[in-house]
């Protein structure tokens, strides 16, 4: 027979196996505390394409912002004509003398043929003007984007049928003819036929003509957007409340559009950038002599049979920066959207 004091024994260890346990029990996971936006930065600093690709950007912006200290160190400016001013630089066919574009201690990219610029300065300058194009019109079209999507998704009726008949006219349109054939037609409004068009006038014509062309996809989007979220319970909640409907909008539905507002402009800047570039090299957005990507390659191609240097430095840049911003954009959308990551 087993005593008693051997039963009322075994109680206490498992009592004190328990408390054990208890005690070396783990920690409540970190990441139940933290906001969403702590959560998504927390992803997208473990994802080191994005990383890489963020350093990228941000390099080239400050690149462009730095644009005239740079070349005030560098002691050179993109205007100036160095080929025609300093013997020893082009021979007399128009090309730099020196193999790889003229590239030496004093001209680090080489001089542009024919007219013997620098190259380098001539570059960063046309970082400065392509970025400013594509930022001014990606900020533009993400506000009347947002603005327009979310009032047709919210309003309904009339309103919504009417924007999204706009939205697909818009869409239909083949928009590089257009704009190959439309330019021009802009520039006669302000300015005569046998004027010259100022450089800041092109700028600000580019960029209402791609703003006015550019925002129908991303608000067809946050229409969708919006038509699934005011149904939610919470709106509904919001409305019996007796919240007015800017109210609504702005504490109920915009923060919950931030996901898809950041990702759809993280993609549409490249796009502007090779759009821009697009008009440029075909001569109805920035022209020569201002400093441009594809104002660069443009010139480029006319040379790149006998010296192909000045095509490959603006070339390889915008293709880093668009490819860059695209995974950019990539890591963005998954750390703000982990069911959607690759």
């Amino acid at each position: 027979m087993t005593p008693p004091t051997a039963s009322a024994a075994a109680p206490l260890e498992v009592t004190d196996e328990s408390a054990e346990k208890s005690s070396t029990s783990p920690a409540p996971n970190p990441s139940e505390s933290r906001s969403p936006g702590q959560l998504a930065w927390r992803r997208f600093k473990r994802d080191r394409t994005g990383v890489i690709s963020a350093c990228i950007v941000i390099f080239f912006f400050v690149i462009a912002l730095c644009a005239p200290l740079i070349s005030a160190l560098y002691g050179k400016d993109p205007y100036t004509q160095y080929g025609q001013e300093i013997p020893g630089l082009l021979n007399d066919a128009g090309f730099p003398i020196k193999a790889n574009g003229g590239i030496d201690g004093d001209f680090w990219f080489g001089v542009e043929p024919a007219m013997g610029r620098d190259v380098f300065t001539f570059l960063i300058y046309g970082i400065r003007t392509s970025l400013l194009i594509a930022t001014a019109t990606t900020v533009l079209v993400t506000l009347i984007g947002v603005i327009v999507g979310i009032t047709a998704g919210y309003l309904g009726g009339r309103t919504d049928f009417l924007i999204g008949r706009v939205i697909d006219v818009l869409l239909s349109f083949p928009s590089t003819l257009f704009f190959i054939a439309f330019m021009p037609v802009v520039y006669g409004l302000f300015v005569a036929p046998d004027e010259e068009i100022p450089t800041s006038l092109r700028a600000t014509c580019l960029i209402l003509v791609l703003t006015a062309f550019g925002w129908a996809s991303i608000a067809r989007l946050l229409r969708g957007q919006v038509l699934a979220l005011r149904e939610r319970e919470f709106v509904e909640a919001a409305k019996v409340t007796g919240a007015s409907p800017a109210r609504i909008i702005f504490k109920e539905l915009l923060p919950n559009l931030w996901t898809p507002i950041l990702i759809q402009s993280t993609l549409m800047l490249p796009a502007f950038v090779t759009a821009e570039a697009g008009l440029a090299f075909l001569g109805v957005g920035i022209i020569d002599p201002t400093p441009d990507w594809g104002v660069m390659i443009q010139r480029g191609a006319t040379f790149y049979t006998d010296d192909i240097t000045f095509m490959i430095f603006p070339g390889v840049t915008m293709i880093i920066f668009v490819l860059a911003f695209n995974l950019l954009g990539d890591s963005v959308r998954d750390a703000l959207d982990p069911k959607s990551k690759r």
